[in-house]
């Protein structure tokens, strides 16, 4: 049995610190995707490997992302809490959902004891706001700072106040996403954030659905950046015919993998950027490590 594993890192500027943090994360387990981005200043890496192994590598990695990441200093489009800010254990079969939400258990008790403050969230929330990873990131590092002095925000492991340079992390188990990005033919952020807004499930959008309207500083355009939580219940067409009946799409994004399913009738004539089947494609990507 395989796990999956995809760290959300703070960095996605200086290459010589994502190198640094991949490696950190690839010790005993397979690095099969590395996204980074400038504009988000942000990079995902998806990792697959055994339970045991899996921990190993997560805390190696988030030994080296407190090295490395101060959050005094980040500044990006994308929301974010901590030089580690997510770290979802995934798992791939029903079957080995148990597996993977102990994985995820043993990896926050790690990164706490690493003195980070760990938030469980998702499905092992243990309490109802903390389901949604908003809920931590409003604000940033200095509001989060502030609720956790005040009492507010108590971490479901380690210490009860921020790293003074990492920040808090937090920790899941669940299973495959699609984190899918439409951009707009302009640089309205006006209209992206309105679309954002009803197109997420929370504003009566689409079942599973989070999105953000943000501009793209680098590429000049506005974005709609969103998670497919159920990618049976919306495919990434759907987000597209979303946005392109309110604005021009001229192209998308997949950060990291996504199931085959996702795909399905992806229109012809919206370009995915660097999109490669057998890089980008949960199924085949595991079939080349198993």
């Amino acid at each position: 049995m395989r796990l999956l594993a995809a760290p959300n890192l703070s960095e996605g500027r200086d290459q010589a610190s994502i190198a640094k943090l991949e490696a950190g994360f690839a010790r005993g387990v397979a690095v099969v995707d590395r996204h980074s981005d400038r504009d988000h200043n942000r990079t995902v890496l998806t990792i697959s490997g055994l339970p045991g192994a899996l921990l190993s590598a997560l805390t190696a990695g988030a030994e080296v992302a407190i090295e490395t990441i101060d959050m005094s200093k980040h500044a990006g489009l994308h929301p974010a809490i901590g030089a580690l800010d997510v770290c979802p254990v995934v798992w791939l079969d029903p079957g080995d959902r148990d597996a993977a939400v102990t994985e995820a258990r043993m990896v926050a008790e790690q990164i706490g004891g690493l003195g980070v403050p760990v938030f469980l969230y998702g499905d092992l929330a243990t309490r109802p706001e903390h389901a949604e990873r908003a809920y931590f990131r409003e604000g940033g590092v200095t509001e989060l700072f502030a609720r956790m002095e005040g009492g507010e925000l108590r971490p479901d492991r380690g210490p009860r106040l921020p790293h003074p340079t990492a920040g808090a992390t937090l920790v899941t188990a669940r299973p495959p996403l699609a984190a899918f990005n439409v951009e707009l033919d302009s640089g309205d952020v006006e209209t992206a954030r309105a679309i954002a807004a009803r197109l997420r499930e929370s504003g009566g959008g689409l079942p599973g659905v989070r999105a953000l309207g943000l501009y793209l500083g680098d590429r000049k355009r506005a974005q709609v950046s969103t998670n497919v939580h159920d990618h049976r219940a919306v495919r990434l067409r759907d987000i597209v015919d979303y946005v392109s009946e309110r604005t021009e799409v001229p192209e998308a994004e997949l950060i990291g993998l996504a199931p085959r399913a996702a795909f399905e009738d992806f229109p012809d004539d919206v370009s995915l950027r660097g999109f490669d089947p057998e890089r980008h494609i949960l199924e085949d990507v595991l079939r080349a490590v198993a």
